[in-house]
C-alpha cells in the first residue's frame, strides 16, 4: 500500500502562454523564437527563481510553474508583465510578445516532477480568459493575496470555464505603460458575468437621445431621463439603477441583453426627446432584457408647459407594465412638479449638467451660479437649494475653498431652506444631510436627514454613499460597509467609484482590517491614481500592515500632489471624525508611512 500512496500538496499554480503565438510564428518564426528565448532568459526565468517558483514544464509558447505561496506567484506575474510592457515599448503592435497568465491555488498531485489535478486545469482555463498582457486569478488566489501585493485586481464575477463544472469567480489585472493597473474596458469576457436580479422588478433608464438637431439641447434630454429615473426611484416596489451607471452607455450602440447583465436588471427603458420651440416629444420603449422583447413603445407629445405631465405619463406607463400591483396612492405620491417656473427648471437642468463634472472647478462654480439662478426664479424650488449646497462640498473636498464664517452662513441658509421646502424630497434631504455633516460639522443632524431621505426613497444611490461616509465619521464602520455596498449595487458602473471604494477602505481601516483597507484603496487608485483620500488611506493601511516601503511610496506621491500636507494639519482635509481614537489611528498610520509631523 505504501507503494501506491500519491503525493499531494497545496500549491499556487501559474500557467502562461503567448497571445497570438501561431499568427506571429507564421509571420517570422525565427525572430519570434529569438525574442521569446531572450524574454525568458532575461526576465521570466530570473523572476520565477527570485520568487521561489519551480518550472514544471514548458511548451513552445508557454509554461506551467509551481509556487509554495500565492503571493509569490502573483508578485512574479506582475513583475513579468511589467517587464514585458517595458520590452514592448519600442516594438510595433503586431510584433509584440504579450503573455497571458492564469493563477489558481489548489490541491495538486505530484508524479515524477509533473503535476496534475483540477488546480492545474483551472489555472490553464484562467490563462485562457486573461487579456494579452494581463493576469487572471481565481477567488482563492485573490483571497490569499488581498492587501499583500502593490496593485489591486478587478472583480470579473462568476466565469464559466471550459470543462469546469461550477462557475468560478475570477479577478483580473492588466498593466499600463507606467506600470500601474489598467482600468479594464468591457470585453467579451464580461458577457458571462451577470449581477443577480433583485427580488423585485428592476429597471435601468438609459440616457435619452437628443433629437432636437441642436447639441446645445443635450442637457435637456439628459435632464428628462434623470427626472424619470428620480420619479421611478420613489416607488418602493421597484429597484432602480442610478443615473451615473445608466449614463455610462451614453453615445454608444448597446446590446440591451448585455446592459441587463452588467447592471443586474430585468428591464431597460430607452428613448428620445425632441424639443422644438415650445413643443416637446418624448418617446420611449421598454425592453425585457433576458429576451430582448419589447413590452411597450409609445410617444408623448405636449407643450413645454406640460413637461412634468409628460414625464408622469412615461413613469405611469413603465410602472403599469412592470409592477401593475402598485397602488394608485403610491403613483400619486410619485408625481411631483418641482417648480412652477419653466425658466427655473431650465437653469436647474443646466446646473445638473455642469455639476456632474466633479473634478472641474469652473464647472462647479457654474453649477452653483445656475442653481442660485433657479432659486431666484423660484424661491420654493427645494431640490435647487440641495444641489446648490452640494457645490460647497465638492469645493471643500477638492480644496477649492476654505470654509469661512461667511461661506458657512451661506451653506446654513441653503440647507435650512432645502429641509423646510423638501420635507419628502430625497435630493433636498439627503444632500442637506451630507452637507450638514461634512461642511457644517453636524454629524447627528446630517445622519438623521439622510436616513429620513432613504425612508422616502431607498433607491437613491447617492444617499447610501453619503450615509456611508457619515457612518465612518460617526465611528460605525460596519454599518458604513453595508451602506457603501448598497450604493455599489444601485450604481455598479459609477464612473466615480473611487469615492465609494475609498470610503469602504476607510471603514476596513477603522475595523483594523488593514489588508482589506489597502486592497480597497488600491482599487480606488486604479480609477483615479491621484485621488488624495485614497492615497492617504493606501499609505496609512499599508504602514499599519507593516508594508512600509509601499506606504512610503504612497506618501511620496501624496506630497507631490499636496506639498503642504502634514500630520499636524491633517484635520483640515479629513471629515469630522467623532471618535478621537479614529483620528489618532489615521495619524499614526501616516506617521509610520513617513508623513512629516
Amino acid at each position: 500500500m505504501a507503494n501506491n500512496c500519491v503525493e499531494r500538496r497545496l500549491a499556487a499554480i501559474l500557467a502562461a502562454d503567448v497571445a497570438g503565438y501561431s499568427r506571429m510564428m507564421g509571420m517570422d518564426e525565427e525572430d519570434v523564437l529569438a525574442r521569446l528565448k531572450a524574454a525568458r532568459k532575461s526576465l521570466f526565468d530570473p523572476s520565477i527563481a527570485a520568487h521561489r517558483g519551480r518550472i514544471v514544464k514548458t511548451t513552445g509558447d508557454g509554461m506551467l510553474v509551481e509556487f509554495a505561496s500565492a503571493v509569490d506567484a502573483a508578485r512574479c506575474a506582475i513583475e513579468v508583465q511589467r517587464g514585458m510592457v517595458e520590452r514592448n515599448a519600442a516594438v510595433p503592435q503586431a510584433k509584440r510578445i504579450e503573455f497571458r497568465v492564469g493563477i489558481h491555488v489548489g490541491d495538486i498531485i505530484i508524479d515524477e516532477n509533473d503535476i496534475f489535478e483540477d488546480g492545474v486545469n483551472i489555472a490553464a482555463r484562467l490563462e485562457g480568459i486573461a487579456e494579452p498582457g494581463g493576469i487572471c486569478i481565481s477567488e482563492d488566489t485573490q483571497r490569499q493575496i488581498r492587501g499583500k501585493v502593490d496593485i489591486a485586481f478587478e472583480d470579473m464575477g462568476p466565469q464559466n470555464l471550459k470543462n469546469i463544472v461550477e462557475p468560478m469567480r475570477a479577478w483580473r489585472l492588466r498593466i499600463n505603460a507606467d506600470g500601474s493597473a489598467a482600468i479594464s474596458k468591457r470585453s467579451p469576457v464580461e458577457t458571462t458575468q451577470a449581477l443577480a436580479l433583485p427580488d423585485k422588478p428592476s429597471i435601468a433608464v438609459l440616457p435619452f437621445q437628443n433629437m432636437s438637431g441642436d447639441p446645445e439641447q443635450e442637457y435637456f434630454a439628459d435632464g428628462i431621463a434623470e427626472d424619470i429615473i428620480t420619479a421611478l426611484s420613489r416607488f418602493k416596489a421597484l429597484f432602480v439603477i442610478a443615473r451615473n451607471s445608466s449614463f455610462t452607455y451614453k453615445g454608444r450602440a448597446v446590446d440591451i441583453k448585455q446592459v441587463g447583465r452588467e447592471l443586474g436588471v430585468r428591464y431597460v427603458l430607452e428613448g428620445s426627446v425632441r424639443k422644438a420651440a415650445n413643443r416637446v416629444r418624448i418617446t420611449g420603449q421598454l425592453v425585457d432584457t433576458p429576451t430582448g422583447g419589447h413590452l411597450w413603445a409609445d410617444r408623448f407629445d405636449g407643450g413645454l408647459t406640460d413637461i412634468f405631465d409628460l414625464q408622469d405619463q412615461v413613469t405611469e406607463s413603465i410602472v403599469g407594465a412592470i409592477a401593475p400591483a402598485v397602488e394608485k396612492a403610491e403613483i400619486e405620491r410619485a408625481k411631483r412638479k418641482p417648480t412652477e417656473s419653466l425658466d427655473a427648471y431650465d437653469h436647474y437642468l443646466r446646473g445638473l449638467a455642469s455639476s456632474y463634472q466633479f473634478a472641474n472647478r469652473q464647472a462647479n462654480e457654474e453649477a452653483l451660479r445656475l442653481f442660485n439662478r433657479a432659486i431666484k426664479l423660484d424661491p420654493g424650488f427645494a431640490s435647487a437649494y440641495g444641489r446648490a449646497a452640494l457645490c460647497y462640498t465638492f469645493a471643500k473636498t477638492n480644496g477649492w475653498i476654505s470654509v469661512t464664517p461667511s461661506e458657512t452662513a451661506k451653506v446654513e441658509k441653503l440647507v435650512q431652506r432645502a429641509v423646510e421646502l423638501g420635507k419628502d424630497d430625497v435630493i433636498a434631504l439627503a444632500a442637506s444631510g451630507y452637507v450638514s455633516a461634512f461642511v457644517l460639522l453636524d454629524l447627528g443632524g446630517g445622519a438623521a436627514l439622510i436616513d429620513r431621505a432613504l425612508v422616502f426613497n431607498s433607491n437613491w444611490a447617492e444617499a447610501w454613499f453619503w450615509s456611508g461616509w457619515v457612518k465612518n465619521w460617526l465611528g460605525e464602520p460596519e454599518t458604513a460597509i453595508e451602506r457603501f455596498a448598497r450604493a455599489i449595487r444601485l450604481n455598479p458602473l459609477d464612473p466615480f467609484m473611487s469615492g465609494v471604494r475609498t470610503g469602504t477602505s476607510h471603514a476596513h481601516f477603522f475595523l483594523g482590517h488593514y489588508g482589506d483597507a489597502a486592497s480597497w484603496a488600491a482599487m480606488a487608485l486604479q480609477d483615479n491614481p491621484d485621488f488624495q483620500p485614497a492615497l492617504r488611506m493606501d499609505a496609512a493601511s499599508k504602514a499599519m500592515a507593516g508594508r512600509l516601503e509601499q506606504a512610503q511610496k504612497a506618501v511620496a506621491r501624496l506630497r507631490q500632489l499636496n506639498p503642504s500636507v502634514r500630520v499636524s494639519n491633517l484635520k483640515s482635509v479629513l471629515g469630522p471624525y467623532r471618535r478621537a481614537e479614529d483620528l489618532a489611528r489615521y495619524e499614526e498610520g501616516l506617521r509610520r508611512a513617513g508623513l512629516p509631523e
